[in-house]
């Protein structure tokens, strides 16, 4: 998604707000949500003509694009023939998480269907982002291609909205970030309806930080912002992971496996690569993380699937999180027993390129880390900031700049342990700042440690480790186009100038 609505980067940012609690925004939600705004008149923005609809369908359920190709046959369906079609100025198309949210997911869902039609409302188990970008948007593009106006305005303006969690938005703009690959632009803006846990996606631009009270008007105005909202640029880092061919490793959707492997072969690792490797791929826009965090989520995400009756909403989400960390030693170290509860320098080398630069430099990893994140949004854990606002005297001692969301870079921290990231994350001291990167290698070898945990953008997984071979991270900013970024559509005007004075609006 590098087809880019906004004005051109700059590294003269502001300082970060504050993040709202999630409680302040349901109440900003309960009071301001649905009001004003009739339904009929949000169809006829956001609903597109029923025999375009039906042509998105036909190409998803067949997976080819050829059966929405014939739109006169379409048009007889629905009784369109001969008629005028008027277009939408923002068509909607929305995925729904329908397991985010404890029991809301499917009752947004549904909320959606009633307010915009079945056919633009897309359940992720039934419809993967992938094939909506393959043979949904692919039907308008082959429509628009045999001289269909209507659906070559469709495929223009079309937005789409995503209902989950970090994970879930991460999926989406992972996959509509493919069209820039293909030269399949524009790429359509991803706005939010917040329905994971943390939800740190949607609170930096704007979306709120939890699903509010009064959820079907919230439902509808979030509709109507997404239509109308102003856009601003994300970059989006691409993750590679080579490994031991051997090794076994069940990845989120986010990761898949490619033939290729990219390492930049200008860099010499320090370690033994094995000379059968397997490689896999993936993009995240928020955070990457190895360590204690990482393994704290994955436990969580195990028992959530173990339970799911445990999973009735954030709240119940965030206490039994809590209460996990807990018991995974983050709080209390039995250093000397457990040695996958040790420092990370034990495993862990690190190299960087700074901001243009094409040498790597190695950093070194601060003893009894226990987690070292790479973020790109000053949103983490929930809304906190743990890189902290910081003086400028500060940033210029360490060589640091003001942290922004396309500036290219990405702020590289450390957690000693349960009671230093308590401190940081309510905001009393900043994490353990480490380095601001362009690119990033981590160099893992397990020695004494079978696995390790991973995550990104909310999606953990256990990373077995060879106590001989090189296990090899390498974080790229993506190159599909000069700009490096994702469209994301931001909630209001007042939003946009937080993240970025020269956010645009819709045209």
């Amino acid at each position: 998604m590098d087809s880019i609505f906004g004005g051109e980067s700059t590294r003269a940012m502001t300082t970060s707000p504050r993040p709202s609690s999630s409680m302040m925004d349901s109440f900003r939600g309960y009071v301001l949500a649905g009001i004003g705004i009739e339904k009929e008149e949000l169809r006829r923005r956001i609903s597109m003509p029923q025999y375009l609809q039906l042509a998105i369908r036909r190409a998803i359920n067949s997976k080819d694009v050829e059966a929405a190709v014939d739109s006169t046959s379409l048009l007889l369906d629905c009784d369109g023939e001969g008629v005028d079609v008027e277009m939408p100025k923002a068509p909607l198309v929305v995925f729904v998480n329908s397991r985010s949210g404890g029991r809301h997911g499917a009752e947004v869902r549904d909320r959606l269907r009633h307010l915009m039609g079945e056919e633009q409302v897309f359940d992720l188990r039934d419809v993967k982002p992938d094939e909506f970008v393959k043979y949904g948007l692919g039907s308008l593009e082959q429509l628009a291609a045999n001289g269909d106006p209507c659906a070559k305005e469709a495929r223009e303006k079309i937005r789409v909205v995503v209902a989950g969690g970090d994970g879930t938005v991460g999926w989406l703009l992972g996959s509509l970030g493919e069209l820039n690959k293909q030269g399949r632009e524009p790429v359509p803006p991803v706005a939010v309806i917040p329905l994971g846990t943390g939800n740190d996606l949607s609170r930096s631009f704007g979306w709120g930080g939890s699903f509010p009270f009064n959820w079907k008007y919230a439902v509808k105005r979030s509709l109507h912002r997404a239509s109308i909202g102003p856009i601003c640029r994300l970059d989006s880092w691409r993750v590679s992971i080579t490994m031991p061919a051997e090794e076994v490793v069940e990845l989120p959707f986010s990761l898949k496996p490619t033939e290729e492997c990219t390492l930049d072969q200008d860099l010499i690792a320090e370690g033994r690569l094995a000379e059968k490797v397997g490689c896999f791929d993936g993009v995240f826009y928020n955070y990457f993380s190895i360590g204690m965090d990482a393994q704290v989520a994955y436990g969580f995400h195990q028992l959530r699937n173990e339970r799911p009756n445990l999973a009735q909403g954030p709240i119940a989400n965030k206490l039994i999180y809590s209460g996990y960390s807990c018991t995974q030693g983050w709080f209390f170290t039995p250093c000397v027993s457990d040695p996958g509860l040790r420092g990370l320098n034990d495993i862990l080398r690190i190299h960087i390129k700074r901001l243009n630069c094409v040498k790597w430099e190695q950093i070194n990893v601060p003893p009894n880390v226990r987690s070292i994140v790479c973020l790109n949004l000053p949103n983490y854990a929930s809304g906190r900031n743990p890189w902290g606002n910081l003086t400028t005297e500060y940033l210029e001692r360490r060589g640091f700049v003001e942290p922004q969301a396309d500036d290219g870079l990405l702020e590289i921290f450390g957690l000693k342990d349960g009671w230093h990231a308590s401190f940081v994350m309510v905001e009393l001291i900043s994490a353990k700042h480490i380095a601001q990167a362009a690119a990033i290698r981590l160099e893992v070898r397990g020695g004494d440690w079978t696995q390790s945990f991973m995550q990104m953008d909310g999606e953990p997984w256990k990373q077995p480790l060879d106590q001989d071979y090189l296990t090899v991270v390498e974080i790229n900013r993506c190159g599909f186009s000069s700009l490096g970024a994702v469209c994301i559509s931001v909630h209001d005007v007042a939003a946009a100038s937080k993240m970025r004075p020269n956010c645009q609006p819709l045209k």
